[in-house]
């Protein structure tokens, strides 16, 4: 796999990929040091109206544009009509790419990514409502740092085989509910899931949003068909439902999974790359269901659904009244509970 992305690296230094005249390599300035990114502008936007930004970090040691390969979401750009930016990270002492995703002292990574958001949304018609994170490893890692310390920008991420540092939901700033997506192997021998001396287990990260977003602690089951017996896994989901402003946190458990990609076109070997689903086609799903302000049109599907049949109006600690920031609880086409703020 070395070979072949090395061969795709290559073609950066010209500024686009042979795939897409669309694909564009940039840089900005931040802390005095030059920053790139690469830039997928899909063929369907035009300017006219407000798109969606997907951030896709990289993992350690890995770069932009191997990211951007691996992950494939330039494709569902295309479908979906999202900006897709893959910034790249500074290197440390040994000459390894690298996020700084627990704040330590060195690189800005935090201001270079909210510089970039800044920057990309003066030259192209962004919908800054719609910014989510995403990231492989290291940039899972980073995609959380973000949710904790960038959440005026930020509306969901998705880690995948990322985690969170032991502690730092102690530190944690995020400033709104986050909707949050993680996907993770079982057996993935970079990053535990169940966690080491320097790294929070996969269950107390979701234990810690499902907390904070104020989600329903038991959560939903979905089934995921093992259609493919030759990956050597086979994936579970949970949803964590009910959360303030429609926030869920969600988790895709791979057994037998390692610190791979699900669905990538070029699998890792001996990693046990899932494919009875696809990690990228999943994250859209996921972040397209929300903005800055929790679950879209919250206050449309409020509107038909008091029709229906309201059960109660309760604040978080369960007492009933209708006052202005109290929650309200209502069946969601008959079938489900939500709750909205009012």
């Amino acid at each position: 796999m070395k070979k072949l992305l090395i061969i795709f690296i290559t073609f950066l230094s010209y500024n686009v990929f042979t795939f897409s005249q669309e694909a564009i390599q940039g840089t900005i300035i931040h802390n005095d040091i030059e920053r790139s990114y690469i830039l997928y502008v899909p063929d369907s936007y035009t300017g006219e109206e407000n798109v969606p930004l997907v951030i896709n970090l990289h993992g350690y040691t890995s770069n932009a544009g191997e990211q951007m390969i691996y992950s494939n979401f330039f494709a569902l750009a295309d479908t979906e009509n999202f900006l897709l930016v893959h910034p790249m990270g500074t290197v440390n002492e040994f000459g390894e790419p690298f996020w700084n995703s627990f704040g330590a002292d060195g690189v800005d990574d935090i201001g270079f990514i909210s510089s970039l958001i800044d920057y990309l949304g003066t030259e192209y018609n962004i919908n800054m409502e719609k910014v989510y994170s995403t990231g492989m490893s290291n940039g899972g890692f980073m995609s959380y740092t973000l949710a904790c310390e960038l959440s005026e920008k930020i509306a969901a991420i998705a880690s995948v085989t990322g985690s969170m540092f032991n502690n730092q939901t102690l530190l944690c700033n995020c400033n709104h509910p986050m909707p949050v997506m993680q996907i993770h192997g079982t057996l993935d021998f970079v990053v535990p899931y169940e966690g080491n001396i320097e790294i929070e287990s996969i269950d107390n990260v979701i234990s810690y949003w499902v907390s904070f977003n104020q989600c329903d602690e038991a959560p939903i089951y979905n089934d995921v068909p093992d259609i493919n017996l030759i990956d050597l896994c086979q994936a579970e989901h949970y949803v964590y439902e009910n959360g303030i402003n429609g926030s869920t946190v969600e988790l895709y458990k791979v057994i037998g999974g390692g610190h791979t990609w699900p669905g990538a076109g070029i699998p890792i070997a001996g990693s046990n790359t899932n494919q009875d689903f696809n990690a990228s086609e999943k994250i859209w799903d996921f972040f397209s269901k929300y903005d800055l302000n929790g679950l879209i049109n919250t206050s449309d599907l409020m509107d038909v659904n008091l029709e229906k049949k309201v059960i109660q109006i309760i604040d978080v600690l369960g007492r009933k009244s209708n006052e202005e920031g109290f929650f309200i609880k209502i069946y969601n086409d008959g079938s489900s509970l939500k709750e909205y703020k009012l």
